[in-house]
C-alpha cells in the first residue's frame, strides 16, 4: 500500500520544488529589474509638455536604475492610440505610459474608449503638475475674479472664453468655471494654445485658462491680465496671484498633471522600485531646475496615493465634460 504511494509523492515533491524555482527564478528576474532597456510610451508629437517631462524623468530613470529608458511617441486620438498599446503590453515593468490629465477627461469625452484608466493600469507614480491661470484680456473692465463673475451676469451670453480645442483640459477648466460661477458664456475652441492666446491678446475673446508657461509671460508684458492660478496653493513664479480658491471657488484645483503608469499585473517589486526612483530624482536641484523652466512643480506619491488621484480627477471631470456636451466619438 505505501509503495502505492510513492510515484505520487514523487511527482508532489517535483512540483513543489518547480514551483519554488520559478518563484525564486520570478524574484530574481524583478529583483534584477530592469536588465533590458524600458519603453515610456507617450500620447503626444515630441516638444509638448507631456513629452517634455517623460524625457526629463526618463534620463533619470536610466541613470539610477541602470538601463536605457526610452521615449516612444505614440500621438493619436488625444493620447487615446499610446494608453491602449500601453494597456495591451506585457505587464512586465519594459513597456510604461507617461500620463497627462488628457486620459482622466478622454474617460468620459470618449465614446468608444477602450480602456478603464482606474483598472487597467498599475499606477506608479505622479511626477509634476503645471498650474493654469485665468487671464482676461485688458479691456475687459474686471481686476479679479469676482468682478469678472458679475461682469458676466450683467452681459450674458456676451463674453466668450478661448480653448486650445474641444475636450482639452483647458477647454474644461473653462467649463467648471462656466457651471460653478452659473454664468452664461459662449466656447471658442482653436487648434491649439497659440492661435488661442492671439485673439485673447487681440479682444476677439474676453478671457482663457491657460497653463501657465505659456499665458503668464503675457500677463507680465501687460498684454493680459492674469485673476488667478487655479492650483489650491499659490504658485511660486507668481506669488502675488490669487489662488481660484481665494477668490471664492472652492474644491477649484486644476491643473495639467503628468505620472507614470504601467500595465495592471506589472509584479509589486517593479512598481515600488520604479516609484522610488521618481521620489529620488525629484529630489534633485537639476530636476527641480528644469521644471521651473516649464512652470513645473514636481510631486512625490506613492502607488496607491496616485492610483487614488486618478480616480478623483476621471470622477471630477466626468460630469464637467457631460455638462459642457462635448464629446467624441
Amino acid at each position: 500500500m505505501t509503495t502505492g504511494h510513492k510515484p505520487g509523492l514523487r511527482r508532489l515533491a517535483a512540483t513543489l520544488l518547480a514551483t519554488a524555482a520559478s518563484a525564486f527564478a520570478m524574484g530574481s528576474a524583478h529583483a534584477a529589474y530592469p536588465d533590458k532597456p524600458v519603453r515610456i510610451v507617450v500620447g503626444f508629437s515630441a516638444g509638448g509638455t507631456t513629452d517634455v517631462i517623460a524625457r526629463i524623468m526618463a534620463k533619470e530613470l536610466t541613470e539610477s536604475l541602470g538601463q536605457s529608458f526610452v521615449v516612444e511617441n505614440k500621438p493619436g486620438a488625444g493620447s487615446n492610440i499610446a494608453t491602449d498599446q500601453v494597456q495591451r503590453a506585457a505587464p512586465d515593468g519594459y513597456t510604461l505610459l507617461f500620463v497627462a490629465v488628457t486620459s482622466a477627461i478622454n474617460q468620459t469625452l470618449y465614446k468608444n474608449v477602450t480602456f478603464d484608466l482606474t483598472k487597467d493600469f498599475a499606477p506608479v507614480a505622479l511626477g509634476a503638475k503645471v498650474p493654469n491661470i485665468l487671464v482676461v484680456n485688458p479691456q475687459v473692465p474686471v481686476k479679479s475674479v469676482q468682478e469678472l463673475v458679475e461682469y458676466a451676469k450683467k452681459n450674458p451670453g456676451k463674453l466668450a472664453f478661448a480653448s486650445s480645442g474641444s475636450g482639452t483640459s483647458i477647454h474644461m477648466a473653462g467649463e467648471l468655471f462656466k457651471m460653478k460661477a452659473g454664468i452664461d458664456v459662449l466656447h471658442v475652441p482653436y487648434k491649439g494654445s497659440a492661435p488661442a492666446m492671439t485673439d485673447l491678446i487681440g479682444g476677439q475673446v474676453q478671457f482663457m485658462f491657460d497653463n501657465m508657461p505659456s499665458a503668464w509671460p503675457h500677463a507680465q508684458s501687460g498684454k493680459l491680465r492674469a485673476l488667478a492660478v487655479t492650483t489650491s496653493d499659490r504658485s511660486k513664479s507668481a506669488p502675488d496671484l490669487p489662488t481660484m480658491k481665494e477668490s471664492g471657488f472652492t474644491d477649484f484645483d486644476v491643473s495639467s498633471w503628468f505620472g507614470l503608469l504601467a500595465p495592471a499585473g506589472t509584479p509589486p517589486e517593479v512598481i515600488n522600485k520604479l516609484n522610488a526612483a521618481m521620489q529620488q530624482a525629484l529630489d534633485k536641484a537639476s530636476v527641480q531646475t528644469s521644471f521651473e523652466k516649464l512652470g513645473a512643480v514636481g510631486v512625490k506619491t506613492t502607488p496607491a496615493e496616485f492610483g487614488q488621484f486618478i480616480k478623483s480627477e476621471v470622477d471630477g471631470w466626468a460630469p464637467v465634460i457631460k455638462a459642457s456636451g462635448a464629446t467624441v466619438d
